[in-house]
This record gives structure tokens, sequence and C-alpha cells, in this order.
């Protein structure tokens, strides 16, 4: 256990010095601020690292994190983020990626208790019930889990734009793009689900919130 722990340091020297050997100045560079155009909202698991998997380098994409890529309205620590890229990073481009065989999506479909993580499936437990007849019609399992996991993308860019801090964005005429992707372990690629909004004109009324500001 300790040689397992002690690796990843050993691997940090490694990686700072083959960083110096291509560029001296990477680190006074990096550490002179962030100014990255895409927030990612990825799944917490361990095989979608947002930078490797897109091709980009630290400080190009601000990110976060959680079990099945969601975006729950009471979770102030996604909102506590996408806050920061918002108004203060500027970003350009909000990216919800899921991915195929996604364990929290696969786990919501059925029916076993897990712990507290029940009350966080719960959330795509919902998106099931809102599609149950389209997902109910498709008899192969595994094909149930990946459109499973694509509606959930598609709820989750739907939540997005749902919250004041992107309807206010668009408000204020800040350019603000949310797209919905999902990933497949297979073969590495991503897909794209077009599913991209840029304003708040495809929302149910009932969901657009006047700013008291304008």
């Amino acid at each position: 256990m300790e040689k397992s722990y002690a690796r990843l340091l050993e691997n940090n020297k490694n990686w700072v010095k083959k960083k110096l050997e291509l560029d001296p100045d990477y680190f006074n560079n990096l550490s002179g601020g962030q100014n990255p155009e895409y927030l990612w909202i990825g799944c917490s698991d361990s095989r979608v690292p947002a930078n490797q998997i897109t091709g980009t380098q630290p400080g190009e994409i601000f990110v976060h994190r959680n079990i099945a890529n969601m975006v729950v309205h009471s979770d102030m620590n996604m909102l506590s983020v996408l806050s920061y890229a918002v108004d203060v990073l500027k970003v350009k481009h909000i990216i919800v990626c899921g991915h195929y065989g996604c364990g929290g999506v696969l786990a919501a479909m059925g029916n076993k208790q897990f712990g507290l993580i029940d009350n966080w499936l719960r959330h795509i437990k919902d998106v099931y019930r809102l599609y149950e007849k389209h997902l109910d019609a498709i008899e192969n399992e595994e094909e149930r889990g990946r459109r499973l996991v694509e509606l959930n993308v598609i709820e989750q860019v739907g939540d997005l734009s749902k919250t004041t801090i992107v309807q206010n964005a668009w408000e204020r005429n800040q350019p603000l793009h949310v797209h919905g992707w999902v990933y497949d372990l297979h073969d590495g690629i991503i897909k794209d689900l077009n599913v991209s909004l840029t304003g708040s004109s495809s929302l149910h009324n009932v969901y657009k919130l006047d700013n008291p500001k304008s």
C-alpha cells in the first residue's frame, strides 16, 4: 500500500522534470492565472479524464465531476463551480459529458439499495420515469442503458439552462453555449448528441426567469 501511494509522488516529480525539459517557464506561465474557454461537467469515473480525452492542457478546461455528471438544482457545489466559470472566468462553452457503461446510470435502472448514494441516484430514476415508455421498449438491457446515459445527459443540458446563472448570462448577451456529449469507453470516441443550447427560447415558459436587474 505504501509503495502504491509513494508511486504517485514519484510520478509527480518525473512529470515536473519532463515539463521543465520541454519548457523551463512552464510552471511560471501556468501559475500566472487561468483563462479557460470550457466548463466540463463530467462523471467522477476514473476512466473519463477531461483533459486527456479532449487533448487539452492544464488551464484550458475548468472541471466539475460527480456521480453520473448530474446537474442538480440544489447542489451548491455544482452551482458554485458554474457561477465561477460563467460569471468570473467567462467560459464560452459548458459541456455535460456522460459515458456509456456509467455505473451510476446502471445502478439507477435497478431496485437494489446502495446506501447514501441512493438519494443521488433518484435524480437519474426521475429521468427514467420521464422516458419510461421509450426505454421500456428497448429490449436489450445494454442498449437500454446506453440510451438512458444519452437521455440523462440531454436532461442535464436542459437543467443547466434552467439555472439563473446561465439564464442571466444569456440575458446580458454573454456568448455561452451548452452542449451534451457521451464518451464511449470501448473506442475512446466522444459522441456529440447535438442538443446544444445558446439561449432560453427552447425552455418551457414556467422555467424562464425575469432578471430583476434588467
